[in-house]
C-alpha cells in the first residue's frame, strides 16, 4: 500500500494533486490544516494537508467503483399499460380532483415539481404520525412468502376505481420499476392502493398511504447504540470490494472522536495484507489500538486484553460464497466472541451490486449470523430500489449508508423517509 501526504491551499487542490500522481482510486484517510511556523507565519495563507492511500497494482483487483449497465438489473417494461411510456412525462399528466375546490377538466399536476412539493409536505406531516409500534405487523408481512411473476399484478378495472386513481397506480408502478424496486414488491404496493382507494378519493390520500406503508416496511434504523457494560463486539462481514474496512474506519472515528468511547480495532482478514495495513493506518491516525488476529486463541486473548474497552470492532475477510473453508473460519471467530461478550453483526453490501447477487449474498450470511445491513457506494447509483428489495427479502434492519470514501464524513444513519421519497420520484 502506498501512503503519501499532499499539501494545497484547499482540500480539493491537495486531493487533485494526489490523483494526478497516484490515479483516481486513492483513498482519503485524513485531512488537517497545517500549523503555521516561522517569523512570517502571520502573513502566510493557511495550507491543508491531505493523507491518501492507494493499493499497489500487485494487489488483487477490486470491484470497479464506476457503475455500468451490467452492475444493476435492467429496468423492466411496464406491464400495466403501455400508454405510460415515460415517468417524467406522466408526472405532469395525473388529473387532480381536490375536495377543497371545484374540479376543472384541465387541472393537472405541474410536472415533477408538484409531486415533489406533495412529497415534501407528506414527509413533514407523516413524520409526526408514523409510529413503529406496527413493527410486529410489518415483520410478519416481510416474512410472508411473496407471489412471483404476473400472478401478483391485477390490472384494475375501470369500473372499480376512478380515472385519477388508475392514473396514479400506473404512475406509481412505473416510478418504482424505474428505481429498480422488484416487481413482486411493486405489485404488492399497487394492490394495496387499489384496495383502499374509492371513487372521488383525492390523489394525496393514495400517495400518503403508499409513502407511509413503505416507510413502515423499511422500519426504524438500528445504528450502533451506547453500550452500558462493555466491551461489545461490532463485527463486519460481507464480500470483498464493498468497503468494509473504510466503513469501519468511519464508525471507529465517530465513536472515538465524537462520542469519546474507547475503541479497539481487530482484523481477521489475513488474506489481503493491504487491507490490514490500511486499517492499521486508520487506527494510528485515530490513536486507537489495532491487532491482526490469526487464530481463535488469539481472538480469546484479544477479548481479554481489551475487556475494559467500550467497543471492539472486527473486520472479517470477504470470501466467495463457494469458499466453505473461509466461511467456516469467519463463523468460528464470531462464535469465540459470542462466548465472552455481547456481539452485533453488520452485513456490508454495495448498492451497485446486482439484485440477484445481493440476495445470494444475504442468504449466505443469514445461515451464519443474524445481522443488520449497511449499504455502501450510494453515490455511485441513481436507483435505490435494492435497499427496499433486500430489506423486504431479509427482514434485517438497515443501520447505515455510505456515499463516498472520505473518512469519517461520508456515512450516515439510514433515513427511511429520505429513501422512500426518492423511490416515489422525489428529489434528495
Amino acid at each position: 500500500m502506498i501512503i503519501k501526504k499532499y499539501v494545497g491551499k484547499t482540500e480539493s487542490e491537495a486531493t487533485d494533486e494526489a490523483k494526478k500522481e497516484l490515479g483516481q482510486n486513492i483513498v482519503v484517510m485524513n485531512v488537517r490544516p497545517m500549523k503555521k511556523s516561522g517569523f512570517l507565519a502571520l502573513f502566510q495563507s493557511q495550507k491543508i494537508e491531505v493523507t491518501v492511500a492507494l493499493e499497489e497494482e500487485t494487489e488483487k483487483p477490486q470491484r470497479t467503483f464506476s457503475p455500468d449497465k451490467n452492475s444493476r438489473p435492467t429496468p423492466r417494461k411496464p406491464v400495466i399499460d403501455e400508454a405510460v411510456k415515460d415517468t417524467a412525462q406522466t408526472l405532469g399528466a395525473v388529473t387532480q380532483s381536490m375536495p377543497s375546490a371545484p374540479a376543472r377538466p384541465k387541472d393537472i399536476i405541474d410536472e415533477s415539481s408538484a409531486i415533489e412539493e406533495k412529497l415534501d409536505n407528506l414527509s413533514s406531516l407523516l413524520e409526526k404520525n408514523i409510529k413503529f409500534s406496527e413493527k410486529d405487523d410489518v415483520s410478519k408481512e416481510l416474512k410472508e412468502p411473496a407471489k412471483s411473476g404476473l400472478e401478483t399484478l391485477r390490472t384494475p378495472k375501470q369500473s372499480d376505481i376512478s380515472e385519477e386513481t388508475l392514473s396514479f397506480i400506473k404512475l406509481l408502478y412505473n416510478t418504482l420499476i424505474e428505481n429498480e424496486v422488484d416487481e413482486i414488491y411493486v405489485n404488492q404496493l399497487t394492490d394495496e392502493v387499489e384496495k383502499i382507494c374509492k371513487p372521488g378519493m383525492p390523489f394525496d390520500f393514495a400517495l400518503s398511504n403508499v409513502y407511509q406503508k413503505m416507510v413502515l416496511k423499511f422500519g426504524k434504523s438500528e445504528p450502533i447504540d451506547n453500550v452500558e457494560n462493555g466491551p461489545r463486539a461490532e463485527i463486519f462481514v460481507g464480500p470483498t470490494g464493498v468497503g468494509k474496512t473504510t466503513t469501519i474506519a468511519k464508525l471507529a472515528t465517530d465513536l472515538t472522536v465524537n462520542q469519546k468511547k474507547k475503541v479497539a480495532l481487530l482484523t481477521v482478514d489475513t488474506y489481503r495484507i493491504a487491507a490490514a495495513e490500511q486499517l492499521r493506518t486508520y487506527a494510528s491516525i485515530i490513536g486507537i489500538p489495532f491487532r491482526v488476529v490469526y487464530s481463535e486463541d488469539e481472538m480469546r486473548q484479544a477479548a481479554e486484553d481489551f475487556k475494559d474497552y467500550d467497543y471492539i470492532m472486527v473486520d472479517t475477510a470477504g470470501h466467495s460464497l463457494k469458499n466453505e473453508e473461509l466461511k467456516e473460519s469467519v463463523e468460528n471467530f464470531i462464535r469465540v466472541l459470542e462466548d465472552v461478550m455481547e456481539c452485533e453483526n453488520f452485513l456490508v453490501l454495495s448498492a451497485t451490486t446486482k439484485y440477484r447477487d445481493l440476495i445470494e449474498i444475504a442468504d449466505c450470511y443469514s445461515s451464519m449470523v443474524a445481522y443488520k445491513l449497511i449499504f455502501t457506494k450510494m453515490d455511485e447509483t441513481g436507483a435505490k430500489g435494492n435497499l427496499y428489495n433486500v430489506r423486504m427479502h431479509t427482514g434485517a434492519p438497515i443501520a447505515y449508508i455510505t456515499n463516498g470514501q472520505n473518512v469519517p464524513d461520508d456515512i450516515a444513519v439510514f433515513d427511511a423517509q429520505r429513501i422512500v421519497k426518492h423511490l416515489l420520484g422525489g428529489k434528495n
